[in-house]
């Protein structure tokens, strides 16, 4: 049975107000993301110079000997996962994609795998299906600093010098652009520097092509790695979940503009909907009108 012309009403005002909600949601992450993608840019420089430095650390003869977290282990009996998504919904494929890729590369994994999540949504589907959770960090401020999130790379550190874990591995999601996220998995531990004639690879610093120059060490070379090693693991943390804090806020400013979109039209189709069923009601109050004249008309006669 056709929707009447007060349904059809009811419907509209329904979808508007959604439209409103989307629209103010749109609105505030782009506001968000502008501001995570400021603070992506702002720890690169010193991301970066970090970089240059392990990257001379590691040219050094001996790398396996200079310092644990540089060490590549013969045996991998443990992994640890750090699981980087969101705690809230309402970001189009976003945490899906990061969870995909995650449980396609670990899944499979010929050794246990320890998961570490950073964000509810991926806590929830860790203890859903029945996985080792190691750690949990939802709930971090929307400004988070580098404070905020060393506990979790010192959480890494700290499980790999034990020999609890033999590797460890992140997976967030890369911020390429406004309309582009790409997940990723990086792995943290043991510390993997390339290096290839004066090129910095740095995925996370977004360092460009250069020459490394000469460093003299003070203090000694043992107790600069001991600072720098472990505090470039938490640096390299801190820098993918500023990037998949991006790449969230611009998931959820494209997934809302979309829900905005589709609401704005569902809503045109709606008000024609709602013409045709007033005017055959309309029309169907005309009729009776007529017929009940017609109707007079022939009792007078």
């Amino acid at each position: 049975m056709a929707a009447t012309a007060r349904e059809v009403k009811k419907r509209i005002q329904s979808v508007k107000n959604i439209a409103q909600i989307t629209r103010a949601l749109q609105a505030v992450s782009a506001s968000k993301v502008q501001r995570a993608v400021q603070a992506v840019e702002a720890t690169r420089p010193y991301a970066s110079k970090a970089w240059d430095v392990l990257v001379h650390l590691a040219r050094q003869p001996g790398r396996n000997s200079l310092h644990p977290l540089l060490t590549t282990r013969e045996t991998v009996r443990q992994r640890a996962v750090i699981l980087v998504t969101a705690d809230r919904g309402l970001a189009g494929p976003y945490n899906t994609n990061v969870l995909r890729v995650a449980f396609k590369r670990f899944d499979h994994s010929e050794v246990p795998v320890q998961w570490i999540t950073v964000g509810r949504k991926g806590r929830e589907i860790v203890l859903r299906l029945g996985k080792e959770l190691l750690a949990d960090f939802s709930g971090l401020p929307d400004r988070f600093t580098f404070v905020d999130t060393s506990a979790i790379g010192r959480l890494a550190v700290n499980e790999f010098l034990a020999g609890k874990v033999d590797e460890v591995y992140i997976v967030y999601t890369d911020f390429v652009s406004f309309l582009r996220q790409e997940p990723r998995v990086k792995k943290l531990l043991p510390l993997e520097v390339s290096e290839t004639e004066g090129l910095v690879e740095a995925e996370f610093v977004g360092a460009r092509r250069r020459q490394v120059g000469a460093y003299i060490y003070e203090p000694d070379q043992k107790t600069l790695l001991d600072e720098i090693v472990p505090r470039f693991i938490q640096l390299q943390v801190f820098q993918a979940l500023l990037e998949s804090r991006a790449s969230e806020h611009a998931a959820r400013m494209v997934a809302m503009k979309k829900a905005t979109d589709n609401a704005t039209e569902l809503a045109d189709v709606l008000q024609l909907e709602y013409n045709k069923a007033r005017q055959q009601g309309i029309t169907r109050e005309l009729m009776d009108i007529v017929g009940g004249a017609e109707a007079l008309r022939k009792s007078g006669e």
